[in-house]
C-alpha cells in the first residue's frame, strides 16, 4: 500500500452521492494521491477557485448543474484533464461528453481497480515541462507554434489551451510530421482499449483538437483527413 507525499497529484471529486463521494477518496488516497471531494458543481468551481488541481473525476448526474454541463463550462479556460461517471453507459452519452471537453468516460458501476488504472493512464499523458539548455524544436502552422521539447502550442505570446488527450494527440503526430496515422494506432499510443466506440472517440478528439488548430476546421489544411489512412499532421 502506497502513501502519498508533497509531490503527489491532487484529484478532486465531484459527486453530489456522499457515500460514493467518501470511498473514493478513500481508496485514491490508499493507493498514493491526495485527493478533495466536491458536493456539486458550485461547491467544484470555489475549491478550482482556490486551489490547483491534476485531475477532476466529475459525476455526469448531479441535480442542478450537471457533469456535462460543467465539464463544458470549464473546458473554456482550464486545460486540467477530466473523466466522467456516470450511470449511463451508452454510446451516445459517451460521444457527448467527448464533445463536452471530457479526457475519458467510465460507466457506473466500476472497478475501482479500473478507476485507478484509467487514472494513472491520463496523468502519464499530461506533458510534463522540462527545462532545456538547446533551443527547442518547433513546428509552425499557419500563426501558431508548436513547441516540440514541452508539448506546448502558442499564438505569438499566448498560449494555446491542450487538454491532456490534445496534447497527447499532437505529440503523437508531432512525431512523425507528414505520416497517415490510422485511428487503430492512435488509440495504442494513448493506451486505450481497442475497439469502435475509442476510434469513434478518436474522431470526436480530433475535431476538438481542429478548432483550435484550423482557420477552417471543417476544411483542414494542417490535421488533415488521408482517406482509408486515417489522419495527418502537415505543418509549414
Amino acid at each position: 500500500m502506497s502513501t502519498f507525499d508533497d509531490t503527489a497529484a491532487h484529484l478532486l471529486i465531484v459527486d453530489d452521492d456522499e457515500r460514493i463521494r467518501g470511498l473514493l477518496k478513500k481508496f485514491l488516497a490508499r493507493n498514493g494521491y491526495l485527493v478533495t471531494g466536491a458536493r456539486d458543481a458550485a461547491h467544484a468551481r470555489r475549491l478550482l477557485g482556490g486551489l490547483e488541481f491534476d485531475m477532476l473525476i466529475i459525476d455526469v448526474m448531479m441535480p442542478g448543474e450537471d457533469g456535462f454541463a460543467l465539464t463544458r463550462d470549464l473546458r473554456r479556460t482550464l486545460a486540467t484533464p477530466i473523466m466522467l461517471l456516470t450511470a449511463r453507459g451508452e454510446a451516445e452519452d459517451r460521444i457527448k461528453g467527448l464533445e463536452m471537453g471530457a479526457d475519458d468516460y467510465l460507466p457506473k458501476p466500476f472497478e475501482p481497480q479500473e478507476l485507478l488504472l484509467r487514472v494513472n493512464a491520463i496523468l502519464r499523458r499530461v506533458p510534463k515541462a522540462e527545462a532545456r539548455v538547446e533551443p527547442p524544436r518547433t513546428l509552425h502552422l499557419a500563426d501558431l507554434r508548436y513547441d516540440v521539447a514541452r508539448n506546448e502550442m502558442w499564438r505569438g505570446d499566448e498560449r494555446v489551451r491542450l487538454t491532456a488527450t490534445e496534447a497527447a494527440l499532437l505529440r503523437i503526430f508531432a512525431a512523425r510530421p507528414h505520416e497517415a496515422i490510422s485511428r487503430a494506432q492512435l488509440v495504442e499510443e494513448l493506451g486505450r482499449d481497442g475497439g469502435g466506440a475509442q476510434e469513434r472517440a478518436i474522431d470526436v478528439q480530433i475535431t476538438r483538437l481542429r478548432r483550435k488548430l484550423e482557420t477552417d476546421p471543417k476544411r483542414p489544411r494542417y490535421l488533415q483527413t488521408v482517406r482509408g489512412a486515417g489522419y495527418m499532421l502537415a505543418p509549414d
